[in-house]
């Protein structure tokens, strides 16, 4: 078995949702908080969240497939060439541009997810007006939590 190279998410953020793998958002930063949660440095950050779940659910797979593949000390190359072989839906690169950049501009939706983010816009940043995306509370959350000033 390969060495876990994984980060330590109580000492600074996974990266962020923005960064890319393969085309896909999302897909760094999942594997961060994969890598962390096996090596119990996950701190308050959780692998197969609802944004994972997004991109999870956008390609088929497993999330405990995806973290047992993590677990053998793969690399991000290997995981997502894995990821691309065991995905239950195969996308073509336009379709994995159009998926990232939607997620990227993805903005909450129901009445109980809109009450959420804002009770963390508020918490947060309040006077900060250019957080509209899921991905900017995101950054923001992240940047704050480890001593960033809003």
């Amino acid at each position: 078995m390969a060495e876990l190279k994984s980060m330590d998410l109580t000492q600074r953020p996974p990266r962020s949702p923005r960064v890319r793998l393969g085309g896909f958002v999302i897909l760094p930063r999942m594997l961060d908080k994969c890598r962390a949660l096996i090596a119990g440095t996950n701190g308050e950050y959780n692998y197969d969240c609802p944004v994972d779940q997004r991109f999870l659910e956008y390609v088929g797979i497993d999330p405990a497939a995806l973290k047992q593949q993590a677990s053998a000390g793969k690399g991000d190359g290997e995981l997502l060439e894995w990821i691309q072989q065991h995905a239950q839906h195969h996308r073509s690169d336009s379709e994995i541009r159009v998926w990232s950049e939607g997620e990227l501009h993805r903005v909450p939706t129901s009445t109980e997810s809109r009450e959420y983010f804002h009770a963390e816009h508020v918490r947060l940043a309040p006077q900060r007006q250019d957080i509209a995306t899921w991905f900017d509370l995101l950054d923001l959350d992240d940047y704050i939590s480890f001593g960033g000033k809003p």
